[in-house]
């Protein structure tokens, strides 16, 4: 694609050398600079991308953007100064990729939790009405029966326009997407078209990459300040910041609530762990998905849907024959008679929600034994919160390791012990060593009890000092359990 092409639409501050100039790829990592790509300098967290300008020209690009011009300019390099190489970078892959997310229904999921089960149920749903789309999550990138690994909540926009891309050239229609703050801290939705943004709801979490709880809140609502007057902002309104995200949007609002008046109204008729007998907007219907934060997720997937025109019973009977979500409130009895749930829960909103759900199910006769952890390397202040919520809500408490990273586990625990109120104080104990704590549960557990494992979910590793160790905590609980049963 010829620069000029490139950069329609995008302010530039000044351009030095060949503006019809090819470009072969856009490259913003310099280490991946090919024959006549187009390096971008965008100042990151770490590193500034124009310290390696000079190296990139060595490696073959023939075209820099920079928000300063280097002192020396080199003979047949093209120069392309702008203010904002981050906010940029998006509108250059939008472009050099054919503007894919204008030729899809984009539809992005933003809040603390929810977002992966939404995003999925959401993908799941459509293909039940019959129609392949593309999914972008924390668990897996999908283009209709194709699986992508990913490695971020929300990848990097050149890579998010490659699959929208290839999801239009696929013959998609629509594509679900998680969008988190990191995402929209950092640009990586930039220049994207959203058909519809959906919120679920805001809690205590990353505040070490955000620092203070309002500019996490002040990050997710920017993804919905900055949305086109053509499109559709849905928000759960039983959330007190639900509001907020609309308050400067040009978006057209919409709202979902269980407790309050909504556009989209819910209400749980009756839950068991086999699942839920639900009414949205005056239509009943039964679901194998349960948890009462599942019904919100349900709820907003039904919004969505309804907003994008389908039929709300057609909406209804495609939702009635989802299956759950991996890692979330994900279910398996024993031949023991002992319950098991496998959930992704790793805020204190998360987990006081998973525990609420499973207390308002049980009959009180089992006891509930919870094992859970906080991760290394990130948000400390959740941690006493977190172990004050498992501790309160559980019979018995085991505090293990989540992913430690770099920090040492006996340090995280004593943080999490820290929120542990003394009436509490017999209800817990400490395991460093996560497949011992899963096997000091079992080893409590007896028939009809109900063993929690949070924090972890769909994810198949320990990370500990930068290495990923597999670690799966339904292999574990399945192999010990086998091993324990004999």
């Amino acid at each position: 694609m010829q620069l000029i092409e490139l950069l329609n639409r995008i302010p530039t501050l000044d351009i030095h050398g060949d503006n019809t100039r090819e470009v072969s790829e856009l490259v913003f990592d310099s280490r991946k600079v090919t024959e006549n790509s187009l390096y971008i300098a965008v100042r990151g967290t770490v590193a500034d991308g124009h310290s390696y300008i000079a190296s990139s020209i060595e490696k073959g690009a023939t075209t820099i953007v920079c928000e300063e011009l280097p002192e020396h300019l080199e003979e047949n390099i093209t120069y392309v100064k702008v203010k904002d190489s981050s906010k940029t970078l998006g509108h250059l892959a939008s472009n050099f990729y054919g503007n894919p997310s204008q030729k899809l229904k984009l539809i992005g999921v933003t809040g603390t939790n929810g977002k992966t089960s939404v995003s999925t149920l959401l993908f799941d749903v459509f293909k039940n009405l019959g129609f392949d789309s593309a999914l972008l999550s924390t668990v897996e990138i999908r283009i209709g029966n194709e699986i992508i690994p990913a490695t971020h909540t929300t990848p990097d926009v050149i890579t998010i326009n490659q699959i929208l891309a290839k999801a239009v050239d696929a013959g998609c229609e629509f594509a679900f997407m998680e969008v988190s703050s990191h995402g929209i801290s950092q640009n990586r939705i930039e220049g994207l078209h959203f058909k519809i943004a959906g919120f679920t709801n805001l809690t205590h979490d990353h505040l070490d990459y955000h620092k203070t709880f309002d500019e996490y809140l002040k990050t997710k609502k920017r993804f919905f300040d900055e949305l086109q007057d053509t499109a559709i902002a849905i928000t759960n309104v039983d959330d007190k910041n639900g509001n907020v995200m609309l308050q400067n949007t040009k978006a057209t609002k919409r709202s979902y609530a269980l407790k309050t008046m909504a556009d989209y109204h819910g209400k749980a008729l009756e839950i068991d762990f086999n699942g839920m007998l639900l009414n949205f907007n005056g239509k009943e219907f039964w679901t194998t998905l349960t948890g009462k934060f599942n019904v919100y997720n349900l709820l907003l997937v039904f919004g969505i849907a309804s907003e994008l025109g389908f039929e709300q019973s057609e909406i209804l009977q495609a939702i009635s024959i989802l299956k759950r979500v991996s890692g979330r409130f994900e279910t398996f009895k024993s031949d023991g008679g002992i319950f098991f749930i496998v959930d992704y829960a790793h805020t204190p909103d998360a987990l006081e929600n998973i525990l609420d759900s499973i207390n308002d199910i049980r009959t009180k006769n089992e006891r509930l034994i919870t094992v859970f952890g906080c991760g290394g390397d990130r948000d400390h202040s959740k941690r006493p919160e977190m172990g004050n919520i498992a501790t309160k809500k559980s019979t018995l408490a085991i505090i293990t390791s989540d992913n430690p990273r770099t920090e040492d586990p006996a340090i995280i625990i004593k943080e999490i012990e820290a929120g542990v109120e003394p009436q509490n104080f017999s209800k817990y104990t400490s395991i460093p060593d996560r497949k011992e704590a899963i096997k000091m549960a079992i080893k409590f557990a007896e028939p009809k009890d109900i063993v929690l494992v949070a924090g972890k979910g769909h994810e198949n590793y320990q990370e500990i000092n930068g290495v990923k160790h597999h670690f799966d905590d339904k292999e574990v609980i399945n192999e010990l359990w086998k091993l324990m049963s004999k």
